[in-house]
């Protein structure tokens, strides 16, 4: 990413989207102001900003993740295919251009060092074993075969950020909770909390439906 902590990057605000490190994100671009900020990266070092918008209250979050573009297609009609991977997140210090697209000074931000990694690495188990059982209550529940990917990651920075990406439903503003976390330890807790949650009302439904078969769930 560079050796210095503070630069100025592009920012391209998106409604209900926040990219974790290490995700992959597909953008198409099309409005005339992130054509030339596309024009613009790909002229340097093809990085850019990604940070949730909020539509509501017409603002920006304060912590996004620099994406990469590793992939980029143009059509004659100068509107592009983009396929970027998440790499560092980053904090915003001062907004300096606001047209025709958004630039900031930004600041890398990475999570605490933890002495306890036994405990860590304890925690991370937990998490890979409920994520597990919510795999395999949900397959029983809809009768469709569904499997985690076979490189999960082992490292629990990554795992909670994998996690974090991956989790199903309108959920940004967790998302956005998960990805300014900087405690690994405090995510990660938070992570099982919810999936340990889901795995419960997944048990408790599958035993329901295994007591009583003819009963069609809503």
């Amino acid at each position: 990413m560079g050796e210095l902590s503070v630069r100025e990057l592009p920012l391209f605000p998106l409604p209900e989207v926040v990219l974790f490190p290490q995700e992959v994100l597909p953008l198409h671009i099309f409005e005339s102001r992130y054509r030339i900020m596309l024009q613009t990266v790909l002229e340097s070092d093809s990085m850019f900003g990604v940070i949730k918008w909020d539509p509501t209250s017409k603002s920006m979050a304060n912590v996004g993740c620099c994406a990469q573009i590793i992939k980029h297609q143009t059509a004659e009609d100068g509107r592009s295919n983009i396929i970027t991977l998440g790499q560092q997140r980053f904090q915003i210090l001062e907004i300096t251009r606001s047209t025709p697209f958004c630039s900031a000074m930004v600041s890398w931000i990475s999570d605490e060092n933890i002495d306890d990694l036994q405990k860590l690495d304890s925690l991370r188990d937990s998490v890979k074993e409920a994520l597990g059982d919510v795999i395999t209550l949900t397959s029983k529940l809809t009768n469709t075969k569904k499997n985690l990917p076979d490189k999960l990651p082992n490292n629990p920075m990554d795992l909670s950020f994998w996690i974090g990406a991956h989790l199903g439903g309108p959920v940004a503003e967790e998302q956005q909770r998960l990805l300014e976390e900087r405690n690994t330890f405090t995510r990660l807790q938070r992570e099982y909390e919810m999936l340990d949650h889901t795995r419960k009302q997944l048990a408790a439904r599958t035993a329901l439906k295994e007591s009583f078969p003819d009963i069609k769930e809503n």
